[in-house]
């Protein structure tokens, strides 16, 4: 079964500086996880990218399908 939402190798930058660089992820239905990370560390910049409410400059992900 493919995975129920994958990322492989998501970068995103803000004006040149990589907020979130070369991160892949993958989960099955049913699994749980946990962003854990200081301040500026770019979890919340995933999780819209996960959402998207943002667009990765580089990589693919994909996810949400029945």
């Amino acid at each position: 079964m493919p995975a129920f939402i994958e990322l492989q190798n998501i970068t995103k930058r803000f004006d040149g500086i990589p907020a979130v660089s070369g991160v892949s992820l993958e989960l099955n239905k049913g699994e749980t996880f946990s962003l854990l990370g200081p301040s500026g560390s770019g979890k919340t910049t995933l999780l819209r990218m996960l959402a998207g409410f943002l667009t990765p400059d580089e990589g693919r992900g994909r996810g949400y399908e029945n």
